[in-house]
């Protein structure tokens, strides 16, 4: 059985790139281009890696990534934020932080090195 993404940018032409990208690599994608009800949408769609834009217009992909990791069932799944800033490295250390991060824009090898690298970090 295929893996679980969860992309969420607020940019349909990023998701679009990346759904394509990880689709090509075997993996099964959905894509959200706001942080509204995300809690609701990993509920219904259970992935196994969320792929989590830093700004998600008018709200703060960090606070997202922190109620994820403040929720009793869904800290386990691993979060890379994504993000233009290339500063984010000292979010990996605080309490509710990504897993790991990716700085925009990025080399689809890498998209995919880092994919794979968290869900066998979390198998």
């Amino acid at each position: 059985m295929s893996k679980k993404i969860l992309a969420v940018d607020d940019d349909p032409d990023i998701v679009e790139v990346i759904k394509i990208i990880l689709e090509d690599e075997g993996y099964e994608v959905s894509t959200l281009t706001s942080g509204i009800d995300v809690l609701n949408i990993i509920s219904f769609i259970r992935p196994d890696l969320i792929l989590l834009d830093v700004m998600l217009g008018g709200m703060d992909g960090r606070e997202i990534c922190k109620s994820i990791k403040a929720h009793s069932i869904f800290k386990y799944i691993p979060v890379v934020m994504i993000s233009a800033s290339h500063n984010l490295q000292n979010l990996l250390k605080l309490p509710g932080s990504p897993n790991d991060f990716l700085a925009k824009p990025f080399d689809i090898d890498h998209l995919i090195m880092k994919v794979k690298d968290q869900l066998s970090a979390s198998a």
